[in-house]
């Protein structure tokens, strides 16, 4: 299964991975599921959102046990992130089959669609739009770099984007949702365990900061006559970098657009996404509020006018204590407990199911980027792991 999704999206330049959601190279990630789903003789199905399932028993006997990820990508993100959980959540199911476990749970495999955000600037949009944290309205206003947008994308795509919205009754379905994901930083790496159990997801969101000045020529303009948004953010990215270094949080300005974008050109327009992440909520509004401040007196320092828009905003998510647990009873070791500033479908769908992750070790601690990687032996770990754990919720009597 690795080997045939290797090489979908890959970038013969950079090595990195661009399956972005509703492009060619997404619809190849969901025909190679498709595929996955009918060769094990699975019932696939596509919900109103985009995400994929593929169901071994009764869908409508409700109390079900669910695990998957995403198999989309950041630009140029690694070969792990998202697709492992995929492709290990069909592991584990030949895994229990191997065993002759009986089944006796409805058990489903999912992909859900665009949960990087690589193409609209929103992460995890299958799983918001299914949990009714996005409303149609506002997925229809979603647009790509090019101008087009999600419901023309997933149109082109072959998808009827009329229907997209809640699902409470297909959540109603669910009793257990489990991802597992490799993990994105070196926690394990240094206590030396192959795979841990999430305990939480950091609050984090996404602020798009638009400063406007003026246009004018790069080799007249005196630079006491300019009104050049280019010191205002680069000014802000440095606050940005502080106040996270006092929050104990993290900051990242890694997206920017420049109009008009010449380079004999001062800007008009910087137009900068931040993402913010920390342990708690009051570190995160911290860090927010100083880096707001801190742009403000750079663009009045400068004659810049400044817009700051909160384009998404999650709060800490704590996954159910209780399935923690039995995930930790039923692994039956000292299983490291962890938590993560990343985020994840399984934290959008913890406010509607039970929902619980498994983490597998990353020896370098890079994601995001074609370095990102996982051993072969910590992989069969990960699978071994979420079999254990599948056979232990789904096969009860």
């Amino acid at each position: 299964m690795w080997a045939e999704l290797l090489p979908v999206g890959r970038d013969s330049g950079s090595g990195g991975y661009r399956r972005f959601a509703w492009t060619g190279a997404d619809q190849d990630c969901r025909a190679w599921f498709r595929a996955q789903a009918e060769a094990r003789g699975l019932a696939y199905e596509v919900d109103r959102n985009g995400n994929q399932w593929a169901w071994l028993g009764d869908p409508e006997a409700g109390d079900a046990v669910v695990t998957g990820s995403h198999l989309d990508s950041v630009p140029d993100g690694g070969a792990f992130d998202g697709p492992l959980g995929v492709v290990s959540s069909f592991a584990a199911l030949d895994e229990l089959r191997r065993r002759g476990a009986e089944i006796t749970r409805p058990l489903a495999i999912t992909n859900f669609g665009d949960e990087e955000g690589a193409r609209f600037g929103l992460a995890c949009v299958g799983s918001r739009l299914t949990a009714g944290l996005l409303s149609k309205e506002q997925a229809f206003a979603l647009r790509d770099a090019d101008g087009v947008s999600l419901p023309q994308a997933m149109e082109a795509a072959g998808h009827d984007p009329g229907a997209i919205g809640a699902d409470p009754e297909r959540l109603a379905r669910i009793g257990a949702f489990v991802e597992l994901h490799v993990e994105q930083g070196r926690a394990l790496d240094l206590s030396g365990d192959r795979v841990g159990i999430a305990s939480a997801i950091w609050p984090h969101g996404r602020w798009r900061y638009d400063f406007h000045g003026e246009a004018n020529h790069a080799g007249t303009t005196r630079l006491v006559d300019r009104r050049d948004p280019m010191l205002a953010y680069a000014e802000t990215v440095l606050a940005a970098r502080r106040e996270a270094e006092l929050a104990g949080a993290v900051a990242t300005f890694g997206k920017i657009s420049v109009e008009p974008n010449g380079v004999n050109a001062i800007p008009s327009l910087v137009r900068g996404w931040l993402d913010a992440r920390a342990a708690d909520e009051v570190a995160l509004d911290q860090v927010i509020d100083g880096v707001r401040k801190a742009a403000g007196e750079y663009a009045e320092r400068h004659g810049i006018d400044l817009a700051v828009t909160r384009e998404s905003y999650t709060p800490v998510v704590e996954f159910e204590h209780a399935l923690r647990d039995e995930l930790a009873r039923i692994l039956g070791r000292a299983t490291p407990v962890l938590g993560t500033g990343a985020g994840h479908d399984a934290g959008i769908l913890s406010g509607a199911v039970p929902t619980a992750m498994l983490f597998v070790r990353n020896p370098t601690g890079v994601s995001h980027s074609p370095a990102e990687s996982a051993e072969e032996d910590d992989c069969v770990a990960g699978v071994l792991a979420l079999a254990d754990v599948l056979e232990g919720l789904a096969c009860r009597r």
